[in-house]
């Protein structure tokens, strides 16, 4: 075996495994490693803390599988073009496997997880959400709410608690949530009755 036919194999390996994460992560394929394999990586569950997004560990899977396509790629191409002592070729492929492995990894946690976060359920819960009547209630009839959540603009079909009208552009309180529809009074209102 020389040098080329073992950057070549490193190469088919490292990209082969790549391809078949790719493909197995978007059919939700799931490959189950024989416990020795596993990396330490952060846990979530018991009295363990959530860790965080960007926290993902510098050694992992697809690291190290971006670290041998590269290293193979370029140790194969190197050997091939150039006549170099081997440890020089050794040398340029590992930094090669190195730089596609960081680049991956900054990829991962600058890119693609900065803005990750663990969802709070109390956040998307409707009761006590404080809305704007964006299409005017009729007297006993449906209209429609608007309010920001998570940063972003949410609206819902809605009807007065107590059948009377609301006006477009009224501020609402959300007093339950039923099939899709927003039971909602009038704040001014629910200030007045001591609600709050």
């Amino acid at each position: 075996m020389t040098w080329a036919d073992f950057y070549l194999i490193c190469f088919i390996v490292g990209l082969s495994c790549s391809i078949l994460s790719f493909i197995s992560g978007g059919h939700h394929l799931h490959v189950h490693l024989p416990h020795w394999m596993h990396f330490p990586h952060h846990g979530v569950g018991g009295n363990h803390a959530v860790a965080k997004a960007n926290e993902i560990p510098l050694l992992n899977l697809p690291a190290i599988m971006t670290f041998l396509a590269w290293f193979g790629g370029v140790g194969f191409l190197v050997t091939r073009a150039f006549t170099l002592w081997f440890l020089v070729t050794l040398l340029i492929a590992v930094a090669a496997g190195l730089a596609g492995a960081y680049a991956l990894f900054w990829f991962l946690a600058k890119v693609l997880l900065a803005h990750d976060y663990t969802m709070n359920p109390a956040d998307y819960k409707m009761v006590g959400t404080i809305a704007t009547v964006s299409s005017a209630i009729r007297h006993g009839g449906t209209g429609e709410i608007k309010w920001t959540q998570a940063g972003a603009r949410a609206y819902s079909g809605a009807r007065s608690e107590d059948g009377t009208p609301i006006a477009k552009g009224a501020e609402v309180v959300v007093t339950r949530y039923e099939k899709g529809i927003a039971y909602v009074c009038r704040w001014d209102t629910f200030t007045e009755k001591g609600k709050l």
